[in-house]
């Protein structure tokens, strides 16, 4: 039944990488990537949704979820989580699986298919196109930058403890972060992302996460990889979610360049689906998007298998 899991660790040389999985170990591999902040727990609803034929598995990035923080002094960078995926891969023995990824998970999912294409087969984004854009401007680029050491500098200064909250006070908070989430979907990610102490729920993430400093691309360089893309990919996007193609102005000849890319990619490789719904769709209600993966997941894929 595909809406039991077990749960998995993988040991790294600063602790471990979680994970949790489901279905028939022998099934066609499908590594599910949550998005920023978030934990395994995001896929819950959906999974059980989706072919009984394949094995999924849901990782917790560093810092993330039941998974370890990384080691003191250490900031998080975009590429360690694309080498925390990297690692859980080479645990697994897998040799050719399929990557899902939610939002900032799908970014990380691009870049391992670049990175590692022969190891990729279909590839599955949530409100994500698999890039992060960076910002036309060199100064806010740069800003970018020093706002990621001026911030890991100052928590390391404060050496705060995690703040304790009632259960209430806890999802209250993960809601006002996050507009998207539903209390239901806020309840399922507090299930992973919290811990009960005497005092209260402690976030389990690493304050640092919040500092990553990201691996920016600029559009020249995502359309030589859209170029690239030999594998299908099937990207979706929700009305009402972060990315909403009709939204975007279309004077900004830097993200129209990148949806001209796309668009040239779409008939040989890219499937593009709107769907209603928000950031956290495949979250707050799977079976908008279950059949779109499901049919997308047991199609045949034209290119032979390495």
């Amino acid at each position: 039944i595909l809406g039991m899991f077990s749960e998995l660790r993988f040991p790294v040389p600063w602790g471990h990488v979680a994970a949790k999985a489901w279905g028939p170990s022998d099934g066609h591999p499908v590594l599910c990537l949550h998005g920023w902040l978030d934990n395994a727990n995001t896929f819950d609803k959906l999974i059980p949704l989706l072919p009984r034929s394949c094995y999924y598995v849901a990782m917790d990035f560093s810092g993330h979820g039941l998974s370890s923080h990384r080691p003191a002094g250490s900031p998080y960078h975009f590429l360690d989580f694309v080498t925390d995926v990297r690692r859980v891969i080479a645990a697994l023995q897998w040799k050719r699986f399929t990557l899902m990824g939610h939002s900032m998970g799908g970014a990380v999912a691009g870049m391992f298919c670049f990175l590692y294409p022969e190891m990729v087969d279909k590839l599955i984004l949530l409100e994500s196109v698999g890039f992060l854009l960076a910002p036309e401007d060199t100064e806010a680029w740069l800003k970018s930058k020093r706002r990621v050491i001026d911030r890991l500098l100052s928590l390391e200064a404060k050496q705060q403890t995690p703040k304790a909250r009632s259960p209430e006070a806890a999802l209250q908070r993960l809601l006002e972060a996050n507009e998207h989430l539903t209390a239901e979907g806020g309840a399922i990610l507090l299930q992973r992302g919290a811990t009960e102490t005497p005092a209260g729920l402690v976030y389990n993430r690493d304050m640092r996460a919040r500092t990553q400093s990201r691996e920016f691309l600029t559009v020249e360089q995502c359309v030589k990889l859209l170029q690239k893309i030999q594998d299908h990919v099937l990207i979706i996007i929700s009305q009402d979610g972060l990315l909403v193609p009709h939204k975007i102005p279309r004077r900004n000849h830097f993200v129209r360049a990148l949806q001209e890319a796309l668009e040239s990619t779409l008939k040989e490789h890219i499937q593009l689906v709107e769907v209603p719904g928000s950031h956290f769709v495949h979250l707050n209600e799977p079976e908008v998007v279950s059949g779109i993966i499901s049919n997308f997941l047991t199609a045949h894929n034209t290119r032979a298998r390495l």
